[in-house]
């Protein structure tokens, strides 16, 4: 990379709008530098059976930005990621742990094809194998974290 910057992205990549009709300055969309190797990081991680952690985010001042990015590495299937101040400790925990309703649905997925075979309507929408196996690593990364956050786990009901 021909940056300095520590995660996060870089003013200078991304992807300029379409031209208006009108003339005026096109709009530029800032774009995740690290996208790809995060993603090539974690697929490399799962096929030897090892857990992708995302770099250290530089900007201790910027809390936002910082949950974004953990958010998209934690999308992309990191479990965890350096901190590197106090401050991103929190927001590490907040963004790698599973969101509450997204636990408790997920776990009604398992709960409603106990082998993970067939297809079935919850609230209106097909769950079926795909969403079976997506919904089980939801439920074992909550297990995981309830084992170390007894707050998070009495919410996720184990």
């Amino acid at each position: 990379m021909k940056t300095t910057r520590v995660g996060g992205g870089h003013p200078f990549y991304g992807v300029l709008a379409d031209p208006k009709e009108d003339g005026s300055e096109r709009e530029f969309y800032q774009q995740d530098l690290w996208h790809y190797t995060v993603a090539r990081m974690v697929d490399a991680c799962q096929t030897y059976g090892l857990r992708a952690f995302y770099g250290p985010f530089g900007d201790f001042q910027d809390g936002d930005a910082c949950r974004a990015q953990f958010r998209n590495a934690f999308l992309q299937g990191c479990v965890g990621a350096w901190t590197l101040h106090p401050s991103q400790v929190d927001i590490a925990k907040e963004v790698f742990s599973p969101d509450v309703d997204e636990v408790l649905f997920a776990k009604r997925i398992l709960e409603s094809m106990p082998d993970g075979s067939g297809a079935v309507m919850i609230d209106g929408k097909m769950q079926d194998d795909a969403t079976w196996k997506q919904a089980k690593v939801i439920v074992d990364l909550a297990k995981l974290v309830a084992t170390k956050d007894p707050e998070r786990a009495a919410a996720y009901g184990f």
